[in-house]
């Protein structure tokens, strides 16, 4: 029985390019609309894992993912850094001169942002996908609509690319995170932990939150406040640390739990950063 996997998009997308890169061709990958529906297929086992996006090296973190995480009690399971291409492509026959209009997500037309300031009569339309505007430009014939995806999205869609790695900045990684309904018994002792802290709202909460990690010999690689809610102007942190002794990361745990903080593990796994 092939291993299901929830993703946001649509073949062609980053997303399934990650799915296909982790999982295989064997996989059964599912389709879905929003971000929400993917946790959601994984929270009610509908689905055996799920890929999100969290962060791009570029653009920054991908907030409303760290809340279904954590809405949804899923378990990280691992990560996958993905080299982003990004690529205009269009029907073939049409030339870059003939575009009247590009469309992509986003995120995808904030990191070529370079690129279109040296056609300032293109207009640059927003999109809920990367490769779903490739496949509405196949379908509908559309001769003077261009779009931003990746290669695989040209090979599956037929499209021509017309000028490729666009992206404003070469070295340009998202982060992905594959995650389970429930935490895995791996063999390999995990080097990365993704925590959610909330502390007291008290002066030099944070810089006491810190210390404690750094003095437990963590290295800490992301930390992103949330708002919480239900309790107005106090925050919970989404804490990213490198684990180079268990025991000592174990120990930090304890510590700041005693100190009144609460922590809930988000996933413990093997750091795969480049």
């Amino acid at each position: 029985m092939s291993t299901k996997i929830a993703i946001q998009g649509i073949p062609g997308s980053f997303h399934h390019q990650v799915a296909l890169e982790c999982f295989g061709d064997a996989s059964s990958i599912k389709c879905y609309d929003v971000f929400e529906q993917v946790a959601k297929s994984v929270a009610e086992g509908s689905c055996d894992f799920g890929i999100m996006a969290i962060e791009n090296s570029i653009a920054g973190a991908i907030l409303p993912n760290y809340d279904l995480i954590d809405r949804h009690k899923l378990y990280i399971d691992g990560e996958h850094y993905l080299p982003i291409s990004h690529n205009l492509m269009a029907l073939p026959g049409t030339t870059l001169e003939d575009l009247t209009e590009v469309q992509s997500h986003p995120m995808a037309l904030l990191q070529c942002h370079n690129f279109f300031e040296k056609y300032p009569t293109i207009k640059l339309t927003s999109e809920k996908d990367t490769a779903s505007v490739a496949k509405k430009i196949r379908q509908n014939g559309l001769s003077a609509i261009g779009a931003i995806a990746s290669k695989t999205a040209a090979d599956i869609y037929g499209l021509d690319i017309l000028a490729e790695d666009i992206q404003s900045f070469k070295e340009n990684y998202t982060r992905f995170i594959l995650l389970k309904s429930g935490k895995s018994t791996g063999v390999l002792p995990p080097s990365k932990a993704s925590l959610k802290i909330t502390i007291k709202n008290e002066k030099g909460g944070l810089a006491k939150l810190l210390t404690t990690l750094a003095e437990h010999d963590l290295d800490l690689s992301k930390i992103q406040s949330i708002p919480l809610m239900e309790r107005p102007w106090d925050y919970a942190f989404f804490i990213d640390v490198l684990i180079s002794d268990w025991m000592q990361y174990k120990n930090s745990l304890h510590q700041l739990e005693t100190t009144g903080a609460t922590v809930k593990i988000l996933g413990e796994y093997i750091n795969q950063k480049p």
